[in-house]
């Protein structure tokens, strides 16, 4: 029991680490890019990334905006869970029928891209969780959203805004518009689809919604 217990409080101690290095200096790369870059290089071993990382400031406010409304309206409010979310998401679950929604916050999503699988098990769920509280404990909300905007996914091995500017408008993260940084949170929840079918009436109607709700988004 004692050897588990040390055994336990070591691997935490590992998340631990990485979450305190992350205060000041910036990931390389992530769980979930890795896991995706294994992938794409099962079919062509040449492949490769894009990625490039952009300070905060850097990046357009207008995607810091849409990104907030689109993924976590209360990210400046709560600390790392918002309960009432995941009871929607709950019931819309049920609903369905089916796993259609996981109402995470922008710092669950982040503790899983950058340290986790993608697999849904409670075991994944669980772990994620003490991840999220120590991102909150030990980062301020500015860094955590910085972390974010730099290693979710955004396309076919597009990860991080900088990228997903380059590859969606050949231009720099700093100039995205409203209107382009509202399509690009539209396509987070299935980037890879998206980018394949980046005129999907169902991606442009979403990306009107968030367009009109990014005025109300309160970012650091």
């Amino acid at each position: 029991m004692g050897l588990l217990l040390v055994g336990a409080l070591l691997y935490q101690s590992w998340f631990l680490l990485h979450v305190v290095y992350w205060r000041t200096y910036n990931p390389a790369t992530s769980a979930f890019m890795q896991q995706r870059l294994a992938q794409l290089r099962e079919h062509n071993p040449q492949a490769d990334l894009q990625y490039r990382w952009v300070a905060y400031e850097h990046i357009s406010d207008h995607l810091k905006q849409a990104v907030v409304a689109a993924e976590d309206a209360r990210f400046m409010q709560h600390a790392g869970f918002d309960f009432n979310a995941m009871k929607i998401a709950w019931e819309k679950n049920l609903e369905q029928r089916k796993w259609a929604a996981g109402g995470s916050t922008i710092s669950q999503q982040l503790a899983k891209n950058l340290l986790l699988s993608s697999d849904k098990t409670l075991g994944r769920k669980l772990q994620e969780a003490l991840i999220t509280l120590m991102l909150e404990q030990l980062l301020s909300k500015e860094r955590i959203l910085e972390l974010y905007l730099n290693v979710i996914e955004w396309g076919e091995g597009v990860f991080g805004a900088e990228a997903a500017a380059h590859h969606y408008f050949h231009v720099s993260a700093s100039t995205l518009s409203a209107r382009q940084a509202a399509l690009l949170a539209s396509m987070i929840p299935n980037p890879r689809h998206y980018d394949k079918n980046r005129n999907s009436p169902r991606l442009l109607n979403k990306t009107r919604i968030i367009e009109s709700r990014m005025r109300v988004a309160k970012v650091p």
